[in-house]
């Protein structure tokens, strides 16, 4: 068996270690050859204690400092330590990977994943912003490199696995209606506050909207779901992972996070993918695929589950979805400066500096004032989110924040 040579972009974060514990279970199969980090020097000096990466890049200059600081005096100073945004671009594309792991949350990680598919790696796609800010020129990148793209997020993993195989070898490019599906259900659980009412969000908590009932994320990806921004988020990388119009895909909420997502056929059947809420079982999948390994997940008890409970998304308490299925419609601009300014706005309100509810206000301005700005090349993409980013700062600093509109 030939082992797969695996880079790990974000290995400290969540889905970094649940790929490590899938790793972790099949020696035979796997080679870490490069993990990165922003700056835990701790837990990445563990990582590399155990699984002994040939290159570790940490974005903090002075952090990669530290850590050849304390792999030196651990006698690993055979692993290369690097710094910096292009070291990330530089390992995600090197000869001696096969296998990307795109595990960098937010837009800091589109450019070391659009290097790794340029260099037609096998890409697992956990970084969902890399589509939803550049979209059609990643995708364009996928069919030129021939890269091999599987997705990670566990809705659309779970898409891909019921789909027909011609259609999941070619993601970006996919012919569902010629497949026979007439929709994507997109399951969501609605996050922590599903049952508060509308008075209450104005008073929640960071600690509150991390808290979330089902699954163990980082704090953005868990305030991302407490707005279902996550979910709106999600939405628009369905449209281009598997070549959709809007229309094509439906948000359905799933309170109990087991239907991980839905294929609609038109002869009446949907096929859902179920298990229990646990990031490596998708991992897992991705990494085998088209094999399949065991992931360290329990199996799904039928007979100690609760039952299963499905609503539509109520928009007046999730705007932020709203607005994401509103720039997926206005175009790659507004997709663009929205996931920016969702950026900004969340770490403004885990840092107490705005209220929960403030949040899709900065959005929605934030939004519309880039609609309109073109995207040709990827250069806009960067140009766009600095500008967006920019933009929600002085909204939060100044208090301008417009009063959210949203039908």
């Amino acid at each position: 068996m030939t082992k797969r040579n695996l880079c790990i972009l974000g290995s400290t974060g969540s889905i970094g270690q649940s790929t490590l514990d899938v790793v972790r279970r099949h020696p035979d199969r796997f080679e870490i050859e490069a993990l990165s980090a922003n700056s835990s020097v701790e837990l990445i000096v563990k990582q590399c204690l155990e699984f002994k990466p040939k290159t570790v890049v940490l974005v903090s200059t002075e952090h990669a400092e530290l850590l050849k600081e304390s792999l030196n005096s651990l006698n690993l100073n055979n692993i290369l330590v690097l710094s910096g945004e292009q070291a990330l671009i530089d390992i995600a594309s090197s000869s001696t990977v096969d296998t990307v792991m795109a595990a960098i949350v937010g837009a800091s990680g589109l450019m070391p994943t659009l290097s790794a598919v340029r260099a037609g790696k096998r890409v697992l796609l956990a970084n969902k912003e890399a589509l939803v800010t550049s979209g059609e020129i990643f995708i364009d990148a996928v069919k030129e490199s021939g890269a091999e793209l599987l997705p990670i997020d566990s809705e659309h993993n779970a898409i891909f696995q019921c789909l027909p195989s011609l259609e999941q070898s070619r993601l970006g490019d996919c012919q569902l209606e010629s497949a026979g599906v007439s929709k994507i259900l997109l399951t969501g659980s609605g996050g922590p506050f599903r049952e508060l009412s509308l008075e209450e969000l104005e008073s929640v908590t960071p600690e509150q909207a991390c808290a979330h009932p089902n699954w163990d994320m980082g704090k953005k990806i868990s305030v991302d779901s407490a707005t279902m921004m996550n979910k709106g988020l999600e939405f628009i990388e369905a449209k281009w992972l598997f070549n959709l119009t809007e229309d094509d895909i439906q948000v359905v909420l799933h309170p109990q996070s087991t239907i991980h997502s839905m294929v609609q056929y038109k002869d009446g059947s949907v096929l859902a993918q179920m298990g229990n809420p646990d990031m490596r079982t998708p991992i897992a999948h991705a990494l085998s695929f088209p094999e399949r390994i065991e992931s360290g997940v329990e199996p799904f008890d039928f007979f100690n589950t609760p039952s299963f409970d499905f609503q539509a998304p109520d928009f007046k308490k999730y705007p932020n979805l709203k607005l994401a299925i509103d720039a997926c419609k206005l175009g790659q601009g507004a997709c663009t400066a929205l996931n920016a300014a969702n950026e900004v706005s969340v770490d403004a309100f885990l840092n107490k500096q705005i209220k929960f509810t403030q949040i899709a206000e900065i959005n929605e301005t934030s939004m519309k004032k880039f609609v309109s700005d073109k995207v040709v090349e990827i250069n806009d993409v960067i140009e766009i989110d600095q500008k967006a980013r920019q933009f929600a700062l002085s909204l939060i600093s100044e208090g301008q924040i417009a009063s959210v509109d949203i039908q």
